[in-house]
């Protein structure tokens, strides 16, 4: 086995390793999601025991922090998953 061939076997397992991160926490996301769109008040009432906080103040901090994990995961996750696979790509047709 030559250096660009266990590259290419790195470069593989570490594309998979961020693959599955980011369906983890896309998938974490669609339940955050999920139990605020059909469980609002119990969310907010086992909230509300910990913080003194408004209903308003609740919902923006929700809506914040979806926004915020989106964005992490788009950048931390899938660019770096979709610039490998690209690299892969263009190794294995021989255009890069």
């Amino acid at each position: 086995m030559n250096d660009e061939q266990g590259n290419n076997i790195t470069l593989e397992a570490l594309a998979s390793i961020l693959g599955g991160s980011f369906l983890i926490s896309y998938a974490s996301l669609l339940l955050w999601f999920l139990i605020f769109l059909f469980a609002p008040d119990c969310l907010y009432g086992l909230n509300t025991k910990w913080f003194g906080i408004s209903r308003s103040d609740f919902d923006l901090i929700n809506y914040g922090g979806m926004a915020f994990l989106k964005t992490i995961n788009l950048v931390f996750f899938l660019s770096p998953y979709l610039a490998i696979k690209l690299l892969l790509w263009k190794r294995r047709t021989g255009r890069g």
